[in-house]
């Protein structure tokens, strides 16, 4: 069923609190939080939509049958991927391998950062986008006139590994996820290059994904006593390739498909994959990146756990040569090449606006009127 909710706007409905906020946890778990300050306050736009899709709807990838089933499981697992990169920019990966009491530890590791006082994870803020550890609130306070309700902790795991120091067990217990995540992405993404008509290892070695960037992002989204005028996170694309995401069984990921947006539960033991921005340009469009969104409740603390792979940092990412040339004729570049540094900086400078990043690598020849 169809319901009017949020795509969120700015607002002033409440008065500025001066105190600086470190952490929204800090925020959420003050004594008699009644409303959110008006610097973390958005409006709804009632034109948006929310639906429920029925079960089954959203494509389910058997990872098993990608890596080892017979080859007519395997063609068709890969036709699957194709289909859900295309329709969706979004699916479900299951019998993946990864051990769910490996997805429990990790979690829980995460959820012992957030709980540590707030001048040890002020250790860990980073200064520079490509910091190897970053922990904060919202996205990027610089620039953002409304502020996030969400916490967050970025690092570095590939091609060199980096983890906080605290809590204890944390860089353990993330060095063999991340070990894990990247060979299930890998495997992915040999199925969607080869979904593409490609080589199968055509991205692998295109992208040099042997010095890919993976980078791990926790999330937290504390209980809000105001969730209709707060958002976790607005809608946008990732920059990368793949992100592989695991949730702690707290709603909240919505994704925007056939200009609605759609309530994602995932399956038990399961990864929600989306599609970036260099999986679109590098097909030329064919595969798109998905917009997608983290709602708040009043009840319940969200926390999720995201892994962006994406090319190497020095990996100029443009539309792949085999994909313009066809038998009908050449099909011209929707995309100008940038580095993957380079683009990096860009999203990660800017305030989070949809896919207004992506939009500045489209090939001006093909927006102008």
């Amino acid at each position: 069923m169809a319901a009017e909710t949020a795509s969120l706007l700015p607002s002033q409905a409440f008065p500025s609190q001066p105190t600086k906020i470190t952490s929204i946890k800090t925020l959420a778990e003050s004594p008699g939080l009644t409303s959110i300050p008006a610097t973390r306050t958005f409006a709804p736009d009632l034109h948006d939509q929310v639906i429920c899709v029925p079960e089954g709807s959203i494509p389910v990838i058997d990872y098993s049958l990608l890596i080892s089933g017979t080859p007519d499981q395997r063609s068709k697992i890969v036709h699957e991927l194709g289909r859900a990169c295309q329709d969706w920019g979004f699916f479900m990966v299951i019998n993946h391998g990864v051990p769910e009491n490996l997805l429990s530890s990790i979690l829980d590791g995460c959820k012992g950062f957030f709980d540590l006082p707030e001048d040890e994870k002020q250790e860990f803020k980073g200064n520079h986008v490509l910091d190897p550890i970053r922990s904060g609130t919202s996205c990027n306070v610089s620039v953002e006139k409304a502020f996030y309700w969400r916490d967050f902790l970025k690092f570095f795991v590939h091609p060199v590994f980096y983890s906080p120091t605290k809590p204890a067990g944390l860089s353990e217990i993330s060095l063999e996820y991340s070990q894990r995540v990247r060979e299930v992405a890998r495997g992915l993404l040999k199925g969607i290059s080869e979904s593409l008509g490609l080589e199968g290892s055509y991205i692998d070695k295109a992208l040099n994904l042997e010095q890919g960037k993976q980078i791990f992002v926790a999330n937290l989204y504390p209980t809000c006593p105001q969730p209709e005028l707060a958002i976790g996170l607005p809608p946008h694309s990732d920059h990368g390739l793949l992100t592989l995401l695991i949730y702690n069984g707290i709603g909240g990921l919505q994704i925007q498909h056939e200009g609605k947006w759609v309530n994602v539960c995932a399956l038990p033991n399961s990864f929600l994959v989306n599609t970036g921005d260099h999986l679109e340009i590098l097909s030329n469009g064919r595969y798109k990146s998905v917009l997608h969104r983290a709602m708040v409740n009043s009840k319940a603390t969200r926390i999720s756990i995201a892994m962006i792979h994406g090319p190497s940092l020095d990996s100029v990412v443009s539309p792949a040569t085999e994909l313009l040339v066809s038998s009908k004729g050449n099909e011209p570049a929707a995309y100008v090449g940038m580095k993957y540094k380079d683009y990096l900086e860009l999203q990660q400078s800017n305030k989070l606006d949809g896919k207004s990043c992506l939009d500045r690598v489209r090939s001006s020849s093909l927006t102008k009127p």
